[in-house]
């Protein structure tokens, strides 16, 4: 059997007369929740410039994706591995809690991984790139991935014990719960709104003049200056998260006493081996989620990249479309804004929502959804496909019209992905006796290898039906609609929380 938490009270009795503990405010679970801001902001100028900047420096389509391959590797590793040993820390042998120091760490290694990707283009022009445009920069791409690389580790290693902390000041009750991971929703959709504003603005480089140089044009200093505001609002919601907010002294003590000698195990060994403990919901919980991922993944890795190629006409291969191509890109980033305010108007309902239809019915209605958006964006590309743009090249009103539709819907979908699968999990495997970092780890695996997947097959995948992004959109739409019937069926009216002996009030 997998370690339970043992029952304590006052004196070590099975009993106390003392007052049950005060619960953690919620303004506190609210301040807790405040760095998904700031992690969220550098995510979304990742997920809306990168996969089109990468392609500037010289990385055809076909491979755009592989880049984003070391994400869902770091992260396999990287957030379980954090998650687990911060459930090892004991509170009181450090400052900072057991989950803080490393929200603090992650949020360095992302201010530090953005101000090498941002000057990528620099540093490679310092190894000796030729800046001729069209050219292949091989200095900048291997500085590029070196600092995607490390910006996806620090992801990794910030919001596995961001949810984790949650989970530990809300001591696992259903109904805080979900409001600390809505309120986690919610600040991600401000980050996003925040950063995806931010992509959509060309004009960042005469703010920050010094930007732009020699081997950096302007759509390359927007990218620069973008990540130094990164920089600074990700330092103001860290320090409000990790400053201001103490760990919970009444939970989870105990289970980061350290662990006894037959206990000394392999970290891989204890978070493989705790699969053979997993009961049906929870495998269902990581099903829903690997499907619902392998819908998303194609939409994150080239959705303004869709906008620019399929609906503007453009590419950032052929120096004649370029312009036209960032054009869409910024257009794409404009929709992604409107997308991030549906994800923050819907957290706030989805505390509701949950309790009214039930968490698995939500899960499975949104995934549905998810694939009825996909499945238009098939139908306006092959629209687009067949209109005749006119002498200036610009798309019809009515095509971008619909465009910024369908990214504005997929805004309510991605808040229910960003909180229910969280406190599912969170709730289902608090019953057996794991700890919330490990709880964490152990979602992000069944989100890293659909990523992983969709990595390796979407580039290939696209080439092998003569290119653009019309095959992984198929894709997408179908693992969602599948998802969505899995969580219907297999979650219906899912609880969202540990069963408890004793109700406090």
């Amino acid at each position: 059997m997998p370690p339970r938490r043992p029952n304590t009270g006052a004196g070590g009795g099975g009993t106390s007369s003392a007052a049950p503990p005060r619960k953690v405010p919620l303004r506190s679970l609210l301040r807790a929740a405040s760095v998904a801001c700031g992690v969220q902001f550098g995510w979304a100028l990742q997920l809306s410039l990168l996969t089109p900047y990468v392609q500037e420096l010289g990385i055809p389509h076909a491979f755009a994706s592989l880049v984003w391959l070391c994400g869902p590797l770091s992260g396999l590793l990287v957030q379980p591995l954090v998650g687990h040993l911060s459930d090892r820390i004991a509170p009181a042998n450090s400052p900072l809690g057991r989950r803080r120091p490393f929200i603090a760490a992650g949020a360095a290694s992302i201010a530090f991984s953005v101000l090498t990707v941002g000057f990528s283009a620099d540093l490679g022009r310092l190894f000796g790139d030729n800046i001729v445009p069209g050219s292949t920069r091989f200095g900048a791409i291997i500085v590029y991935l070196i600092g995607f690389w490390l910006l996806d580790v620090g992801n990794n290693a910030t919001q596995g014990p961001c949810r984790a902390f949650l989970a530990d000041l809300t001591e696992n009750d259903p109904r805080r719960t979900r409001i600390a991971n809505a309120y986690f929703s919610l600040f991600m959709a401000l980050g996003n709104i925040l950063g995806y504003a931010t992509g959509a603005y060309n004009g960042w480089y005469k703010i920050f003049p010094f930007t732009i140089t020699e081997s950096c044009s302007v759509s390359c200093a927007n990218l620069k200056s973008a990540f130094l505001l990164d920089i600074i609002i990700l330092a103001i919601t860290t320090y409000v998260s990790v400053v201001t907010v103490q760990d919970n002294p009444t939970f989870g003590s105990d289970e980061a006493a350290p662990p006894s000698s037959h206990e000394e195990e392999a970290f891989l060994f204890e978070l493989f081996g705790s699969f053979k403990y997993f009961t049906m919901p929870v495998w269902m919980v990581l099903i829903v989620t690997s499907l619902t991922w392998i819908g998303w993944f194609p939409f994150i890795l080239f959705d303004t990249d869709w906008m620019g190629r399929e609906i503007y006409r453009g590419s950032p291969e052929i120096v004649a479309d370029t312009q036209k191509y960032h054009d869409g890109v910024r257009m794409g980033s404009f929709g992604l804004m409107l997308n991030s305010v549906v994800l923050g108007i819907t957290s706030i309902g989805m505390e509701k929502l949950c309790r009214k239809w039930g968490a698995g019915l939500v899960w499975g209605v949104s995934n549905i959804i998810m694939a009825l958006c996909f499945v238009a964006m098939l139908i306006i590309t092959y629209v687009a496909q067949n209109l005749d743009y006119g002498p200036s090249g610009a798309p019809p009103t009515g095509i971008v019209a619909a465009s910024l539709i369908v990214f504005t819907i997929l805004g309510a979908p991605l808040s229910v992905t960003y909180s229910i699968p969280y406190a599912m999990a969170a709730s289902r495997v608090e019953n057996l006796g794991l700890g919330q970092g490990l709880a964490m780890g152990i979602l992000n695996l069944s989100i890293v290898i659909p990523q992983i997947i969709v990595s390796l097959g979407s580039g290939p995948w696209d080439q092998l039906f003569g290119g653009g992004n019309a095959p992984s959109f198929w894709v997408a739409a179908a693992a969602s609609f599948v998802g969505g019937l899995v969580a219907i069926l297999g979650l219906p009216r899912a609880r969202l929380g540990p069963k408890k002996k004793t109700t406090q009030r």
